[in-house]
């Protein structure tokens, strides 16, 4: 085999390959300092440029930011009694961006700790308004018992806590039920219209009552608080930074709990109402609806049962009868109609009537009946008064006609809210011919101002309007607003600060001789012999001033009126207003019942327990 012929090697250039060597390097060294650039450059943009954003992420991944609710403000009586109060309590709650599926979540969370129904709606109705790094209440006022199972099942729910809040708690319970009102969840609808900021962390607000008039000054400002996460964003250690909350001022009513307690028990749940003002102020000194409810039912969730069974009591015990509850004066309006007479020129002190027992338009048939069968002869004004005496004021109110009816009973604050502080107040109805027409596109007959004038026919009036009237009448022609709000303090510590109140309306009587007239006739409503309520004042040390209301309970189809009584005993709606002393009122009562035989036998006497019990006050009454 022939040797192949080995090949010449060939000598490198050593210039050459280092000449090459040289390119290579430069251009390894150029991509190392381009990348490394790159790099500097990203470290400068990550570190330099957005330094502060990531630093926040960062500082949001160990550090969380807390809002702090306010303390509610606390509710009193003038004398310092406490009606609203702030408890401890420990409430549930879920922030639904940490929960993967909520609803196996839940159903899981339902076997440690009882979820009901309702709870699980309003959950949900809630979440639809609130944003996902939201921390929502599932459950409020957790027992002890709750919390402990909770507790050792808390790695399996991250996302859910237990918080610990104060929520509301109403001492004197169904006595100021609605007075104080109550607070409840915050729904949805309330979601919607809230500040987020001022209520976050919050749970409850006003829902009715002086907790809805005074929510802005009861629920204060929310404060913060840094506290340290870890990665299942439960706090650890103390927190780092904090703002404190402002807290809610505390209320002080002008109601008299005693007072109320008295109205309470003298109504002993009969559907009615007593309110009770002092004349010289306007100040509400009691204020009682029945039947009534316990509020505290209301605060964590009432539960659909529960509702559904106020709602179809039919004795309505969740209206407040005092300021929306619709009556028929009957002859409490008799007063205020005569002293429109006097004051109006149509009649004098002196001047009499000739009841015969029926009254009749002249040029009509039809007859109007006096209480009396066969009349009670010649009356003036103050014996008409005293024995109610329809044909009186039948011919008065024809004589004035119903437009200088309507237009004087205004001066009083029928027909519309007296304005007091409180939500919900009806305006009810002063007769009028722009409110029948307006109502039933009818013109007012003469037969209609005929019935106004004892206080029946349209006539449907509130038991606060009629307290406002007869504060008025007693205070000599002097309307003020009603209201509760007595007084504001900034903390347990800090002086109580009067509330300003509007000054009240121009004196509308001229001659204070006619309002003495009418004086003198209510005063012997109570102490002369023919009074329609004669011994009601017995014993009682000062000289009282009242008039009896008995009105028929009647139904209106169209035209048709309709007795709806079942029983003499509740035949009639039935009312007795009164003030004290005589000469110097320092107290207004006005008792109003759905049900009863007359304004004397069963408004009178509540009327008078209700004095008994403000009289012992040893400043009578005084603010």
């Amino acid at each position: 085999m022939k040797k192949r012929k080995a090949k010449p090697r060939k000598l490198k250039d050593a210039q050459v390959e280092a000449a090459r060597f040289g390119k290579r390097s430069l251009a390894g060294f150029l991509l190392i300092a381009l990348c490394l650039s790159g790099l500097a450059a990203r470290f400068w943009f990550l570190q330099v440029t957005r330094h502060a954003e990531f630093a926040a992420r960062s500082n949001s991944n160990r550090i969380s930011v807390r809002s702090i609710p306010p303390t509610r403000g606390l509710i009193y009586d003038r004398n310092g009694v406490l009606l609203a109060e702030n408890v401890a309590a420990f409430r549930l709650e879920v922030v639904p961006e940490q929960v993967q599926d909520m609803t196996t979540m839940l159903a899981a969370l339902g076997h440690v700790i009882a979820l009901s129904d309702d709870d699980i709606e309003r959950f949900a109705a809630l979440r639809k308004s609130k944003r996902a790094f939201d921390s929502i209440p599932l459950r409020l006022k957790l027992s002890e018992d709750e919390i402990a199972r909770f507790s050792t099942q808390r790695w399996r729910f991250p996302g859910v806590d237990v918080v610990p809040y104060l929520t509301r708690a109403y001492p004197r319970g169904a006595d100021f039920a609605h007075v104080i009102g109550y607070v409840g969840r915050i729904d949805a609808a309330d979601a919607t219209t809230l500040d987020a900021d001022q209520y976050a962390g919050t749970t409850q607000i006003g829902k009715t009552g002086i907790e809805r008039s005074y929510e802005d000054e009861l629920h204060g400002r929310p404060g913060y608080e840094q506290v340290e996460v870890n990665v299942d964003k439960r706090v650890i250690g103390k927190p780092i930074s904090r703002v404190a909350p402002t807290p809610g001022k505390n209320l002080y009513l002008s109601i008299d709990a005693r007072l109320q307690r008295a109205a309470q028990d003298a109504l002993a749940g009969r559907p009615g109402a007593v309110v009770a003002i002092d004349p010289r102020n306007g100040e509400v000194l009691a204020l009682a609806s029945a039947p009534s409810f316990d509020p505290n039912l209301f605060v964590n969730g009432i539960a659909h049962a529960d509702y559904a069974a106020l709602l179809n009591n039919p004795d309505k015990p969740l209206l407040n009868r005092a300021i929306a509850g619709g009556f028929t004066p009957g002859s409490t309006v008799k007063p205020y109609l005569g002293l429109g007479g006097l004051e109006l020129g149509l009649r004098k002190p002196q001047d009499t009537v000739l009841s015969t027992g029926e009254f009749f338009i002249p040029g009509q048939s039809r007859g109007y009946r006096d209480d009396v069968r066969g009349g009670q002869g010649l009356v003036n004004l103050r014996q008409a008064i005293a024995r109610s005496v329809n044909t009186y004021f039948y011919s008065l109110a024809l004589d004035m006609g119903i437009d200088r009816f309507s237009a004087w009973m205004a001066n009083f604050g029928f027909g519309k809210p007296t304005g007091i502080d409180l939500p919900g107040e009806a305006s009810g109805v002063l007769p009028s011919k722009a409110w029948k027409r307006g109502r039933f596109n009818q013109p007012f007959y003469p037969g209609e101002t005929v019935i106004a004038g004892i206080g029946q026919g349209y006539w449907v009036i509130t038991p606060v309007q009629l307290a406002n009237a007869l504060s008025t009448l007693a205070d000599g022609g002097v309307r003020r607003v009603p209201h509760l709000l007595h007084a504001l303090q900034d903390g347990l510590n800090a002086p109580r600060v009067t509330v300003p109140q509007p000054k009240p309306a121009p004196n509308f009587i001229r001659n204070p001789a006619d309002w003495d007239a009418v004086r003198q006739g209510m005063i012997d409503v109570v102490n002369d012999p023919s009074g329609t309520a004669h011994g009601l004042g017995d014993g009682f040390p000062y000289v009282i001033a009242g008039k009896t209301g008995t009105a028929e309970r009647f139904s209106r189809t169209g035209e048709e009126w309709t007795n709806i009584a079942t029983s003499a005993v509740s035949r009639h709606e039935v009312l007795f207003e009164a003030f004290t002393p005589a000469d110097a009122p320092r107290v207004a009562v006005v008792v109003a019942l759905k049900e009863g035989r007359s304004g004397a036998y069963d408004a009178a006497p509540i009327a008078r327990r209700i004095l008994d019990e403000w009289l012992k006050d040893d400043d009578g009454g005084a603010p």
